[in-house]
């Protein structure tokens, strides 16, 4: 079974991040949830980018990596939105990563260097997202999923972001069922 850390999105460690990291838990998963935002959650996304403004883009990316120590090497790092950043730095540059999931959310490796040969990776967003289609995200996942024999991209019909938080009213039932699904069937897989 894998040791997962799991970073959470703009509105904070809401009760949707944590029941999706309880699933992964149940199905025999170690999971580390830490909270960036110490307790805070916010209702609207733009609340949530101004705290996360507040309290320093960098400083948060920072606090993200520095959740890495003191785990084993070898973890799956999962990042949401805002979690990504952070997920997608320790998966880059933190060697042992089993795996990597990014959800609704993706930068091109060169912000971090170059993606590790061999270590699997997933990009889950909607098609029409206003910010993971909208801002670049989807082209640049699919550009590296081009690039890298081992990266999934998985799209679902839909125009909004945060869709797979079942505690937003932009939760998707469907698609984040299907998100679900392939999320735990790779982390079983590499795990």
């Amino acid at each position: 079974m894998a040791v997962i850390l799991y970073l959470h999105h703009a509105l904070g460690l809401t009760s949707g991040q944590r029941d999706f990291a309880e699933t992964l838990r149940k199905a025999g998963h170690t999971v580390h949830t830490p909270d960036l935002y110490g307790g805070k959650v916010f209702e609207t996304l733009d609340a949530g980018i101004a705290h996360g403004r507040s309290l320093g883009f960098e400083a948060l990316l920072d606090d993200g990596v520095a959740a890495a120590e003191g785990l084993p090497a070898e973890v799956v790092y999962v990042g949401y939105s805002l979690g990504v950043l952070p997920a997608q730095r320790l998966a880059q540059t933190r060697p042992g990563a089993k795996g990597a999931v990014f959800l609704e959310s993706f930068v091109p490796p060169s912000e971090f260097g170059a993606w590790p040969a061999g270590v699997p990776a997933q990009v889950h967003g909607m098609d029409e997202d206003p910010i993971f289609a909208g801002e670049g995200d989807l082209d640049a996942a699919r550009a590296f999923v081009a690039a890298t024999p081992e990266a999934e991209l998985f799209l679902y019909p839909g125009k909004v972001h945060l869709f797979a938080d079942a505690s937003l009213g932009t939760y998707d039932e469907v698609a984040a069922a299907a998100l679900t699904e392939r999320v735990l069937a790779f982390v079983n897989r590499v795990g």
